[in-house]
Formats: structure tokens, sequence, C-alpha cells
């Protein structure tokens, strides 16, 4: 046997909101979180340029004003510093160590070279990483350095005396404190996002909680009917107005539909058999009888065969009444594009009863202008027409006159039938469109009835998105009234369409 494929792992909605609200508040915080880091540590990389920038311009301009030689010496540079110094008071030396070239080369946070123009070292300030070069004009630039990049700036010394070039000065900025700042702004950024992740998912969790805690209850009430279909279990009623309220409702309604079907199937069943099993043990009670005495009594044979023949033909009448009311369950699917001239169908079925009734008056009253056409197969109008005007006929009693009436009103056509005869009392009213339901039993099976011929009607006309309703009054006969829809015969009927495009 081929192994069964393993079970996808169950991931709940809620895990899944609050990943995907987590991941979506990660990425948006991501990339403002960048936005800003990349500008606040480019604001501090060109600060820390700018700072290399002035002190090369500074350096270089006063040793430029100084020297007078063709090449610049270590003496010079330590006699510039030392009249700078001894020149003052002790007061006033403090102050002179303020002075541009002092403060320059006093930095704490850069290492200061001085070459000639041989690029023998005259001056440094501490241990440089980049060998010195001749360059021609101030450049400075971001270059590797032992643990991480450095700032490097290179300028030509020019004496002002001579206008030629005299040395060359080399600054690098270890950019130490821009490093300290970056790795604390670094932390605090990842800091920031994580506790945005963790808050976003914690909230999208709370709200999906909220949100589709009635999804439990939807799912606790389908497990329920599932395991058991005739349970009277609904979704608890939400207090609230959104999509998932509509969609307990519209749940409600559906497992109120189903529980009428299958209450329907169940008193189908129950009345199906109930309805067979007479004729059915009548007619085994005759065969038994015809098996024992039948032949060889005369009067058997002339009791039983008869009573067999009825009982059957009313078995016929009753499973074909069945399978009208089964193909009257699927019209929407298998005729829902039929159409029919009302007016056509109505005088037929009235001629026909005047003939086939001599005994009885009908009466016509026909109020359209035009032959409406409805959406309904001819058949099926004919046949509830026809079980309509038949219960008419057999509960009219001594009174024999049918009344037929076809009228429309703004969008429908309605279709009259009214007897004169026994009426139905308001208790029963209600109950006439059942199945197998009859308002006098016994005289109904008299008269050959079986209970499904207004159960058809009503299945029919629904089917085709029409009404059918009675008004009774006991003694003074029923009024079954049908409304059906028209349609536009200019979009129905394919010869006027034929005409139009000649």
């Amino acid at each position: 046997m081929e192994k069964e494929q393993a079970k996808p792992r169950f991931v709940s909605l809620k895990i899944k909101w609050a990943l995907g609200t987590a991941i979506g508040s990660l990425l948006i915080s991501l990339i403002v979180i960048t936005a800003l880091f990349s500008s606040f540590t480019r604001d501090l990389l060109n600060q820390e340029r700018q700072s290399l920038n002035g002190s090369l311009v500074t350096i270089s301009h006063q040793l430029g004003s100084t020297t007078r030689s063709n090449n610049i010496t270590t003496q010079q540079i330590d006699h510039l510093l030392q009249k700078r110094i001894e020149s003052q008071t002790v007061n006033q030396a403090r102050r002179s160590y303020q002075g541009p070239i002092i403060q320059e080369i006093i930095n704490p946070r850069t290492e200061v070279a001085i070459y000639n123009r041989q690029d023998h070292l005259v001056f440094s300030t501490g241990t440089l990483y980049r060998a010195p070069a001749k360059v021609k004009t101030s450049k400075i630039q971001l270059v590797s350095g032992k643990k991480h990049k450095i700032l490097l700036g290179r300028s030509p010394i020019y004496s002002q005396a001579t206008k030629r070039v005299v040395g060359y000065l080399q600054i690098e900025n270890h950019l130490n404190n821009y490093y300290q700042r970056y790795n604390r702004l670094l932390l605090i950024s990842t800091l920031a996002l994580t506790l945005v992740v963790i808050a976003s998912g914690l909230l999208g969790y709370g709200l999906s909680y909220l949100i589709l805690r009635p999804l439990d209850d939807i799912q606790s009430t389908i497990v329920a009917i599932r395991d058991d279909p005739t349970k009277n279990q609904r979704v608890p009623e939400l207090n609230r107005n959104d999509e998932l309220a509509e969609l307990s409702q519209i749940f409600n309604s559906m497992l109120d539909r189903m529980q009428r079907y299958i209450d329907q199937q169940s008193q189908f069943v129950g009345d199906v058999s109930h309805e067979l099993r007479t004729p059915v043990a009548i007619i085994q009670g005759h065969m038994q009888m015809l098996q024992r005495w039948g032949k060889d009594d005369p009067q058997v044979l002339e009791e039983s065969i008869p009573a067999v023949i009825a009982e059957t033909n009313r078995m016929n009448s009753l499973v074909q009444e069945m399978l009208d009311l089964s193909r009257a369950e699927q019209v929407e699917l298998n005729f829902r594009d039929a159409t029919t001239p009302v007016r056509d169908v109505v005088h037929q079925v009235y001629n026909n009863f005047k003939m086939i009734h001599p005994d009885f008056e009908f009466m016509l009253d026909d109020d359209l202008r035009h032959d409406e056409v409805v959406r309904i197969y001819r058949d099926h109008l004919e046949q509830i027409l026809i079980i309509l005007c038949d219960n008419a006929v057999k509960y009219s009693g001594e009174r024999k006159k049918i009344h037929l009436s076809l009228s429309r009103n703004l969008r429908a056509v309605e279709i009259g039938v009214q007897d004169f005869g026994e009426g139905i009392s308001p208790e029963e009213l209600s109950k006439v469109f059942d199945r197998f339901y009859r308002v006098d039993k016994a005289r109904s099976r008299k008269k050959g009835g079986n209970g499904l011929g207004l159960a058809i009607a009503k299945r029919l006309i629904e089917g085709y998105h029409g009404t059918i309703t009675v008004e009774s009054q006991l003694g003074s006969g029923s009024l079954f009234r049908l409304t059906l829809p028209i349609i536009d015969t200019e979009s129905t009927n394919p010869e006027k369409d034929h005409k139009r495009e000649k």
C-alpha cells in the first residue's frame, strides 16, 4: 500500500495574523529606521570630514606662512611651536594653546604627520597607518584601517614666500568617536525593531483573537452538526455589525433550511412508507385469498382482481406523483431558460376541463391585453393548472362552479382558480401545501388523492421564482392564486430577433 501523504500541519489564523502583522511592522520599521540611521550616520561622517578638512587648511596655511626655505624641516616646526609658547606669559601661553595650529595638532581624534619634499618624516603626533604620498591638491578619502575604516587627509604645503611646495601634510582620523556613536545608534535601532516586532505581534494576536472569536463558535457548531446532523445547535448571536456577524446569520439560516430539508425528507420517507404499506397489504391479502380459494371460487376472483387492479393503479399514481415532485426540485437547473405564453395555456386547460366535466360550470375572466410571456416550462404551467382545477372539481361539493381569472399587475401575471365548495379551516390552511397532507383524509382517499398535488404545484412555482397562495373559508370555497414574473418578450422571442436583423 502506498504511504498516506503527511497531513499539513495546522497553523491557527491567529498565529498567521500575528506573524503577518509582526513581519509587516518589521519591514515598515526597518525601512524607516534604515533611512533615519543612514541619514544620521552620513551627517556624522560629513562632520568628521569637514573637521578634517578644516585641520588640513589651518595647519598647511600656518606652516606655509612661516616657512622661508624650499624645504620644511623639523627645526622650523619646533621653532614655530616653541616660539608661540615662549612669546606669551603663563596665562597667555594657555591661550596660545587654544590657537588654530596648536588646537589642530593636539586634537586627540587625529594623528598629524608632516613630510618634507623628499617624503621624509619631520613631525608626527603618533603612529600613522598609511604611508605618505605626494599630492598636488588637498584630498580626503575613506580608507581601510586596523579595525575599521578611517578618514585620510593629504595636502601639499606651499610657502607663501616662494609659492613652491615645501612639504606635505597628512592627517588621519581613526573615527573612534564616530564608530562609538554608530554602534550606540545601531544598538538602539536593533532594540527598537525588536520591541516593534514583539509589540505588533502581540497586538496582532490580540486583535485577531477578538475579531476571529466568532469563528470558534462557527467551528464548534460545524463539528456538532457533522457528528449529529439532526442536532439543533446554532451559532450564538453576535452583537456586532461586520462580515462575521453576517456570515453567522447566513450559516444559521443555512442550517435552518438544511434542518427543514431533513425534517421534510424524514416526513417524506415516513409518509411514503405509510402510503405504500396499505396498498401493498391489500394486494398481498387478495393474492393470498386467490392462492387459497381463487381457483375454485369465482366470487373470490371477482372481488380480488378489481381490488388488486385498483390498488395497483393507486400505487402507480403515487409513484408518478413522487417522480413529479422529485423533478420539481430540479426545475431551476433543467428548465431555467424555458418561456411560455401564459394566455394560451390557461385557455387550453379551461377548454379541456369544460369538455371533461360537462356537469360543471366553468368561467374565465381574461383581463390581459396581450399574451404575456412568463419564464416557466409550458408542461409545468399546464400541470400546475390541472392540479388546481382538479382539486377545485373534487372539493366543489353540490355547487359545481369553477372560476378562473387571468390578469396582470406591474411586473407579474396573476392566475386565479376558485371553487365554491367545502373550503378549508384556518387551522389547516397553512398545511395544504405539505406533502401527503389531506384536508379530509377519508374523502380524499375515496376521490383518489395522494396529497402530493399541491406540494408539486408549490415547488414548481417557487422553482420559477413565482408564488402561490390560498384564501379559503369553510362552506364558501377556496381561491388559489398564482403569480409569475413577466419577462421581456423582445429579448426572448427568436422570431422578433430575426425580424430585427433583417
